[in-house]
């Protein structure tokens, strides 16, 4: 059974924090007490609702909004933003995937072509929708941090196993937060700071700049990998220390990226730390994507849980099947009612796995598909390209939703086979605490897996390719892309990159993503990336 209360039942309940984020990061909205009249001196006093007031952070990267039992999306906790279309892990895809290799999508939504055409701007409304994604997540921790301190937890009366369980979940709640500045470091480098403290009544949110909030985050990681739960002995989709430890190894993976200075050597400690709690890797690859991924799955570290008939939302996982179903997929093999006709792959993807060709995480749909994209608008050109599915991988039975709209299937954040490439590519880039026989080891584990040939040797260069056979869209390819230095140049091109067919190299500015423009307007303290 998953671990339905981190999302849609509880937010269904009186519990509510509340729409936390409306239109600019330097609103008020930012310190709205809860919602229907329960304040926080009054929802913290109840040590019952703590566990709600969690959930709520977490489904902050599930769902859309407050939702009901037909939509998980309505209320939307961003205003003026569709929920489904907002949605946090959708927006990642949009950011991290459709503006590289690994996807392009038929839709002509506004600003949506420009992703993948890498012409986007300032007013882009996708951009703008996983800002806000991510501020809302780290409003809303803020809030549950500012109200579990240890005077806060005495003067509400919390103690015994009520108070030891108050502090896991506070530094669960932190690691939620760092784990969205994490993203906002990635994605736009220099942000507003807001923390449990910060007073924005009075004042605009302050800026800080990139190697600032990489301080933060990794000192933020490091309370939190003392503080959580034990690894594997939190509930299913819960952070324990094993989270933490997975997110600090990607943080020290690209600290070159952005700080400037490589940090090889403890992105490979990290990664031990995980590779010696206790994960194995699931016997089946593509088993790891279905819509009972979440039984017997001793290789997901952390995952987004989602369920058909609990959590309604046009995002997520929903998304990811719907999406990539078109043409003359048959929708029914996908647990599904129907496609959307939009995702495919380019064939510079499909040519990771030329040379070897049994590899199951190349699954490509090639009936009716051309291999070359002459017109994104249409799905037939590109292949398709399958990785999740509505399907029960025990029983080949569809999802729990009886109308096939919404998918069961989990979406990992963290998992072993990462951690092993990870480690590899930093030990390949000169990082102690570990090395390349090792290394090589893990990657043919993952190989052998897939029923890829197994490979003698690994080195840098090789980790790229690897990394996108592996971890495709998982939402980690174009930060791959800028730390090989490969994101905007033209060292490796890709069907319409830079919007021409044959690809181009595009402006270096585009590493980052622009700050939204009524941000910008809003709160004097910003400053714009450069190119914008």
């Amino acid at each position: 059974m998953k671990n339905r209360y981190l999302y849609k039942k509880i937010i269904l309940g009186t519990i509510t924090l509340g729409t936390l984020i409306s239109t600019a990061s330097c609103t008020k909205d930012l310190e709205r007490e809860p919602s229907l009249g329960l304040t926080s001196a009054v929802l913290y006093k109840d040590f019952n609702n703590y566990k709600p007031a969690l959930a709520k952070i977490y489904a902050g990267l599930a769902i859309g909004g407050q939702g009901d039992q037909n939509n998980g999306d309505a209320n939307t906790d961003i205003g003026g933003i569709d929920g489904g279309f907002s949605n946090y892990l959708r927006q990642i895809y949009s950011t991290q995937v459709l503006t590289t290799d690994e996807a392009v999508i038929a839709w002509a939504d506004a600003g949506l072509p420009e992703m993948h055409n890498m012409t986007w701007n300032s007013s882009n409304p996708f951009i703008a929708a996983i800002y806000y994604r991510i501020f809302n997540v780290i409003a809303i921790s803020n809030e549950f941090i500012k109200n579990t301190t240890d005077e806060k937890l005495s003067s509400n009366g919390i103690s015994g196993n009520n108070l030891t369980e108050a502090k896991y979940m506070r530094a669960e709640a932190r690691f939620l937060r760092a784990q969205s500045y994490y993203h906002a470091l990635d994605l736009f480098g220099n942000v507003p700071y807001v923390l449990e403290t910060t007073d924005i009544i009075s004042n605009p949110p302050p800026r800080i700049a990139r190697a600032e909030l990489f301080k933060f985050v990794e000192s933020e990681l490091l309370a939190c990998a003392n503080e959580l739960k034990d690894a594997r002995t939190n509930e299913y989709g819960r952070a324990d220390k094993a989270a933490a430890w997975a997110l600090l190894a990607r943080l020290y993976l690209n600290a070159q990226t952005y700080t400037g200075t490589g940090r090889y050597t403890d992105c490979i400690t990290y990664c031990n730390k995980v590779i010696s709690s206790g994960y194995s890797l699931k016997s089946n690859y593509g088993s790891l994507f279905m819509a009972d991924n979440n039984v017997n799955n001793p290789e997901v570290i952390l995952s987004v849980n989602y369920d058909g008939t609990s959590t309604k939302t046009y995002g997520g996982s929903t998304f990811m099947v719907h999406a990539a179903v078109g043409g003359s997929m048959p929708a029914s093999q996908f647990g599904i009612n129907g496609g959307w006709g939009g995702l495919r792959t380019t064939k510079s993807f499909v040519n990771l796995f030329s040379g070897s060709p049994n590899d199951q995480r190349g699954n490509f749909y090639t009936n009716g598909q051309n291999l070359e994209i002459n017109t994104i608008s249409s799905f037939n050109d590109g292949y398709a390209f399958i990785k999740y599915k509505n399907i029960k991988y025990s029983n080949n039975a569809p999802g729990s939703d009886p109308s096939g709209n919404f998918v069961d299937a989990d979406i990992p954040l963290y998992r072993l086979a990462d951690i092993y490439l990870m480690y590899g590519e930093a030990v390949s880039r000169g990082g102690s605490g570990g090395d390349l026989t090792t290394a090589l080891g893990y990657v043919n584990a993952l190989r052998a897996r897939a029923g890829a040939n197994t490979v003698s040797s690994v080195n840098t260069d090789f980790f790229l390719d690897e990394r996108a056979r592996e971890l495709s869209w998982e939402g980690t390819r174009r930060t791959d892309l800028i730390r090989y230095g490969k994101f905007t140049s033209g060292s490796y091109l890709w069907p319409w990159k830079g919007g021409v067919k044959e690809g181009k190299a595009v402006e270096d500015y585009r590493n980052l993503f622009p700050l939204p423009a009524n941000d910008i307007v809003a709160n004097p303290n910003l400053v714009q990336n450069p190119g914008y």
